[in-house]
């Protein structure tokens, strides 16, 4: 699929859910680079425009964990929520204040952290970077902030307050990034 299609298949998913705001981030994301940024700087998706690829990616295993796991009626009550966590879970990445997360490096992996950005870890930045053009719901931060489990920043504060959309959320992740891309 030709990075003007992933665009496509994004916006279009994004203004499904008609979320006031919605047009604005869209904008954003398009300036911020989301679409020609790397999803990491050496494992998974570690290319220009990659990072758009793995958010498809990812929404697709969410939908398909959460039909397995909590039916099509969950799903449809929930799809906007699965949309946005999905799409938008990994935004951080495009980086803060008009730099770049990750820059491209000449050594021994594609790229690196940019050290012009003092950043905070890509999950707060998401949150903080959706929640200027749209509303988030409790349960959608969790799963934007959270979608790197055991692995990301927050690992202490999971055990006993995991919810379906953020175990899904996780695991579309890893599916993805994991499986999916290897």
């Amino acid at each position: 699929m030709e990075n003007k299609d992933i665009k496509e298949q994004i916006e279009c998913l994004l203004k499904q859910t008609g979320r006031k705001g919605i047009d604005n981030l869209l904008k954003y994301m398009d300036n911020a680079g989301f679409y020609n940024a790397p999803a990491s700087t050496k494992y998974h998706g570690a290319a220009a425009g990659q990072l758009a690829v793995h958010s498809l990616n990812v929404f697709d295993a969410a939908i398909d964990l959460a039909v397995a796991w909590c039916g099509d009626l969950w799903v449809e009550t929930n799809i906007d929520s699965i949309i946005i966590c999905a799409l938008l879970h990994d935004l951080g990445k495009t980086g803060q204040f008009n730099k770049p997360l990750y820059i491209p490096n000449d050594i021994d992996t594609p790229f690196k952290y940019n050290k012009d950005l003092l950043t905070l870890d890509h999950e707060v930045v998401s949150v903080i970077e959706i929640q200027k053009y749209i509303t988030l719901t409790e349960e959608e931060q969790q799963a934007i902030a959270w979608h790197n489990g055991l692995y990301g920043i927050f690992a202490d504060r999971i055990k006993g307050k995991e919810t379906p959309l953020y175990m899904i959320i996780h695991f579309a992740d890893m599916w993805a990034s994991r499986v999916m891309e290897k």
